[in-house]
């Protein structure tokens, strides 16, 4: 048994509210994506120590917009200052244009600024004192880590040394704290930025995190209840049922109702050490904006505004709450798919109080036939899932491990943990359905041109030499026929052209990459042989048939 980590948003109620916090997710999606390098180095590229210091999952910098939070800071700066960072934020706001551009759409809010960040960090004396020292804790461990590296390579041993060196990886960014972890979980899963054999490795950042002490966080649980544990559960947990970067898990039965629950609660003075990080990997971003432009196209800052947004959401409970009600409206009426409820009363923005989901984690094949669990229709419920948060709802579940699908009793798929969410806007999810429709009539020079308008490569980029290797990728992947088509093949194989093109993997594209790969593998684990297109067809023919939208009713008639 798990638990479920519900995510709401007032949907129903709140049709403006709801727009506010769709778009605020949007825009957190897509900074991680400029993160991509052309140069390889030993286990990481070598822009990954920007995005170590940044990763996944939100934008930049301000409030209403880019000019409002410029003016602000010339304003505050002195006149020769005033000349050098007005030119930089020119740059910033221009490239967060270009990211909106290529979303669809534009944030008019966002939870995280700069600004917010530095005030912060540098309120008191004390506070300033503390963040040089933190400054050289990082500095000291990241570069004892990296000459160990180079030493390796120079000698010619860094091939054989790779797995004890992703293990100390692994156990370096566990002791250096919460921003470090949540930047190893974003790494595990991009395979464009870091080598396969340390993304597995810190692949067990996911499930495997050190708890903190219970009596620290039912403390916790009482501070935000305003009430003692007793007065509320009958019983709770003595150990934790799962434990994250940011907070852990107990389950817990509620006094009034006699109903299990979950509870996650916030790790300890977790936000000021989250601010005093994020304000040092911006300032290592400041260093780096020169080789970041040069190799990527893009800001290094906005890189780490983006990851500082989205970490900044993730702390607010409030809002995971939030997106849980966005996904029960949307599978409101899909008798298939268990969302789990919210109680609002017993939750904060340190506390989310859920419902307890009692399924069967989805990589038990053994446990879901004895439970007398139909596993290709509960595979076709899942692949038909994860296509309507795609291409229905453009909403979806960023990170769908086997921890966060079950299988329940009744042959519905239930999700849990709705902290890390993505958006697609309607323009994207147009296009992504124009390059299947590409990719199925081998139309490559449009396929290229599809990738430009997602984001992949920058206006204006010459698409002449990918198309020959866009055209041996989709051949040899589906030199058996579509019915052999995987994920994992294609995307192997793409990663290699990510090394040898300009390319780049929007944020919001990686989240949509890893969910597909993840729950693919999910499917494999349950069937061997299971065959991803033949149960996405049905799907996708009678979406492109009956969708209330004319232009993606057009695409069916343009397949060959």
């Amino acid at each position: 048994m798990d638990l479920v980590f519900p995510n709401c948003i007032n949907a129903p109620s709140f049709p403006a509210e709801r727009h506010r916090i769709s778009l605020r997710r949007t825009r957190s999606q897509i900074s991680h994506s400029t993160v991509q390098t052309r140069n390889r180095w030993l286990p990481i590229r070598v822009s990954s120590l920007a995005a170590v210091a940044s990763t996944p999952e939100n934008s930049p910098s301000g409030t209403a917009t880019s000019g409002t939070r410029i003016s602000r800071r010339v304003a505050s700066t002195s006149e020769n200052e005033n000349k050098a960072s007005s030119e930089l934020l020119r740059k910033s706001s221009a490239a967060m244009e270009q990211l909106d551009i290529e979303r669809g759409v534009c944030l008019p809010f966002r939870k995280y600024s700069p600004e917010t960040v530095r005030n912060k960090v540098l309120e008191s004396r004390g506070a300033i004192a503390s963040l040089m020292l933190r400054g050289v804790e990082i500095v000291w461990n990241l570069g004892l880590y990296w000459s160990a590296l180079m030493y390796d390579f120079l000698v010619g041993r860094d091939e054989e040394v790779v797995p004890y060196r992703a293990r100390q990886l692994r156990n370096l960014l566990c002791d250096l704290g919460p921003s470090f972890i949540k930047a190893g979980q974003v790494l595990a899963n991009r395979p464009d930025i870091i080598r396969e054999d340390y993304m597995n490795e810190l692949c067990i950042l996911q499930d495997d995190v050190p708890p903190f002490p219970n009596q620290v966080a039912f403390k916790i649980i009482e501070e935000e209840l305003g009430q003692p544990l007793e007065a509320v559960f009958t019983k709770i947990s003595s150990q934790t049922i799962a434990a994250a970067s940011l907070g852990q898990v107990y389950r817990a039965t509620l006094r009034d109702t006699g109903e299990d629950v979950a509870i996650k609660v916030q790790r300890p003075q977790i936000e000021p050490i989250i601010y005093r990080d994020l304000f040092l990997f911006r300032t290592l971003a400041s260093f780096l904006n020169g080789i970041s432009l040069q190799k990527l196209g893009c800001n290094a800052e906005l890189i780490v505004d983006e990851f500082g947004e989205k970490l900044l959401e993730e702390l607010d409970y409030t809002l995971e709450a939030r997106n849980i009600e966005d996904f029960l409206e949307n599978f409101k009426d899909d008798p298939t798919v268990k969302i789990p409820k919210v109680y609002r009363n017993l939750s904060g923005s340190r506390v989310l109080v859920m419902e307890w989901i009692d399924g069967i984690r989805c990589t038990a094949p053994q446990a879901i036939k004895e439970a007398g669990i139909d596993v290709n229709g509960f595979l076709t419920v899942g692949v038909s899932a994860a296509l309507r948060q795609l291409l229905e709802f453009g909403l979806f579940h960023g990170d769908p491990h086997p921890g966060n699908v079950f299988a329940m009793r009744d042959g519905r798929i239930a999700y849990v943990d709705f902290g890390n969410v993505a958006v697609l806007s309607q323009q994207n999810k147009q296009i992504l359905i124009d390059a299947v429709v590409h990719a199925v009539n081998e139309d490559y020079v449009e396929m290229a041109n599809d990738f430009t308008r997602l984001g992949f490569l920058a206006s204006g980029t010459d698409v002449s030499p990918i198309i020959p290797a866009l055209e041996a990728i989709w051949q040899n992947s589906v030199g058996k026929g579509l019915s052999d088509f995987n994920f994992r093949s294609v995307t192997g194989k793409f990663n290699q052209l990510v090394y040898n093109y300009p390319i780049r993997i929007p944020e919001r594209f990686s989240l949509v990459i890893r969910s597909l790969l993840t729950q693919e593998g999910i499917c494999f684990t349950l069937k061997p042989d299971f065959k991803f297109l033949e149960v996405a067809y049905p799907y996708v023919a009678k979406r492109l048939l009956t969708d209330p939208n004319p232009a993606l009713r057009e695409r069916l008639i343009e397949v060959n």
